[in-house]
């Protein structure tokens, strides 16, 4: 202690002759030190009283799927600067991945400045001055930069070995053994990682569903480790399980009271909407805080740039239709389709790119391909917009394709416009989908599937016109994190309506509700009558959604809800957080509009 109080004393002296000598970056680099200082000391303290800094974030899922998750360690390690373990199932990758490859340069330079000295009392002082002293020998380093660089040093992923699925021939007498099998392996493997392969943290903050056996498990390893669990409730995990078994079955029953025994012996609750607020704290007898699901700063509207880009990216797979032509495959025959310069979409001559007259509207929508969503609608709805829109036009069965794509080469411009729907995710009625719309007869819609990275998906969504959500809740109390991640890209959105769906989509504001095919037609009409420039309707949505979307953010919502549950169990939080803020005001005072 004596020596670091020495050590602070020539830090207080050097910096007030830089003061005076209006050294501003030795000054600031002199606060780095001193603030570095206490943070150790004062964590040797807290170490001595049994509090770690840290916290395990636990999914029994693949990480890269479940993007609130990761949401939730980034704001650990950014706006917490606690260390942070994720114990999950690998698989898609995570959009912490990106960071790390993007500081990747940066993450080498620090790691070699730590060295082994990972074990030591020193290692929270060097890792914080590592950074901060990277920060002031580049003044032009971007703070959103900086957060990144801070979420892969703070943060560790240990990944698990996926259970293997079910075989579909599997013996109807098996299938019970299975049942109880699977939880039971899963349950020693989980207390395995929990217990032993990761250090002790203050808290757990685990997913709900899957509730069996997660929460069993980490109830039992927050007693054997001294920790607090929160359960942070995505939907009813007993609700799944009744979409296969159906809702009187006694496995259904047995996991609606384990679900609740042990989400009630949680040290705390988050929820994703206020009506599971209501049915848990009515119920179940659970107090949970609302913490409303925002996309990342990453979802946004992309430019003409990212967009030509990304048109040019996908341009083989657009141009290939499930059958022989259909109207965006034919389309491709008024331009060059050899030129890179052209797209569906859009134009570069030189270094100017416009926006096609006659392109189509793009519309996404992503799915898992489960019986939750039924796609079927859409298919429908397709098929009533293709009529409707021949109707009005007065055309009669006998018009061919052929005599449509001529008028289009020929610059006629139409009222409504064709239809584009790229379908994107994964999932096991995915071939049966495709073969209904490989038998669809459509003159002016079509479609396409497929699966995009992680980088290419926020962009897509920011290049689309309008999307669609046929998301219905096993529960009919969460909501769809597809449409906040529309929502994030200024991207209006037509949703199947049911029961708590208005909290997220504000009808004639951000967004449309339908119940029916006819109703998602009748909507198709009217938001795309006179597409690309008179469609007012569409435009007004989209402001809508840009104006709602800049009063709001995750960082926000996780301080003001998540932040009084976590600092219970990590009481370094608030010093933590306010040590760094201080920092970064006087190193970065026009970037902390991005911070919490």
């Amino acid at each position: 202690m004596s020596g670091t109080r020495f050590f602070s004393s020539i830090l207080h002296f050097l910096l007030i002759i830089s003061a005076f000598a209006y050294m501003y970056r030795f000054a600031v680099l002199c606060i780095t030190f001193h603030v570095a200082m206490e943070l150790d000391e004062l964590g040797q303290t807290e170490a001595q009283k049994g509090r770690r800094r840290r916290v395990a974030v636990v999914v029994l899922g693949d990480i890269g799927r479940s993007p609130r998750m990761q949401y939730h360690a980034l704001s650990l390690a950014r706006q917490a600067c606690l260390e942070v373990d994720i114990v999950a199932y690998g698989g898609n990758p995570t959009f912490m991945m990106i960071r790390v490859e993007i500081n990747c340069r940066w993450m080498t330079y620090c790691i070699s400045k730590i060295g082994d000295l990972k074990s030591t009392n020193l290692f929270a002082f060097i890792r914080w001055y590592g950074l901060l002293l990277d920060m002031v020998d580049q003044p032009y380093l971007l703070y959103s930069e900086v957060r990144h660089t801070i979420t892969s040093l703070f943060s560790a992923v240990v990944l698990q070995t996926q259970w293997p699925t079910v075989p579909q021939r599997l013996p109807k007498m098996l299938l019970p053994l299975m049942l109880l099998l699977k939880p039971m392996i899963q349950f020693l493997m989980l207390l395995w990682f929990l217990c032993v392969k990761i250090p002790a943290p203050d808290l757990f903050i685990v997913q709900n569903p899957p509730s069996v056996p997660t929460l069993m498990a980490v109830k039992w390893a927050s007693w054997l480790r001294h920790s607090k669990f929160i359960v942070d409730w995505h939907n009813f995990g007993y609700t799944l399980l009744a979409l296969s078994l159906g809702r009187r079955s006694r496995f259904v029953a047995l996991y609606r009271w384990f679900e609740k025994h042990y989400g009630k012996m949680a040290n705390g609750s988050l929820c994703v909407t206020r009506a599971m607020q209501h049915e848990l704290a009515q119920n179940w007898g659970i107090e949970a805080a609302v913490l409303y699901d925002q996309p990342p700063e990453f979802f946004r509207q992309a430019s003409l740039e990212e967009k030509h880009k990304l048109f040019s990216r996908i341009s083989n797979t657009l141009g290939q239709p499930y059958g022989i032509r259909d109207c965006i495959s034919n389309g491709t025959t008024c331009t060059n389709s050899h030129d890179a310069s052209i797209t569906l979409f859009t134009s570069q001559v030189g270094t100017d790119i416009t926006l096609n007259q006659n392109r189509p509207a793009l519309i996404v929508s992503s799915t898992s391909w489960t019986p939750d969503e039924d796609f079927g609608i859409l298919l429908e709805a397709a098929v009533m917009y293709d009529r409707r829109v021949a109707a009005s036009l007065h055309e009669d069965d006998s018009t061919g394709v052929d005599v449509l794509w001529k008028e289009l080469c020929n610059g006629k411009q139409f009222l409504y416009p064709r239809l584009l729907f790229i379908i994107t995710g994964k999932g096991p009625e995915k071939e049966k989908y495709e073969e209904k719309i490989r038998k669809l007869n459509l003159k002016r819609v079509t479609f396409r599937t497929m699966w995009l990275s992680s980088e290419d998906y926020p962009l897509l969504l920011g290049s689309a016109d309008l999307g669609v959500c046929l998301h219905t809740s096993s529960s009919g109390l969460d909501l769809p994190m597809k449409v906040v991640d529309m929502f994030g890209c200024g991207l209006p959105v037509c949703a199947v309506s049911y029961s708590c769906i208005k909290e997220l989509v504000k009808v004639e504001k951000n967004g449309l509700l339908f119940s029916s095919p006819s109703e998602l037609a009748d909507e198709l009409m009217m938001l795309f009558k006179g597409f690309p420039n008179e469609c007012y309707a569409l435009n007004k949505l989209r402001d809508g959604v840009i104006e709602k979307g800049s009063t709001s953010s995750w960082a926000t919502e996780w301080e003001a809800n998540a932040k009084p549950l976590i600092s219970e169990a990590s009481p370094l939080f608030t010093f933590q957080t306010l040590a760094s803020l201080v920092f970064l005001s006087l190193k970065f005072p026009h970037s902390m509009g991005h911070c919490i």
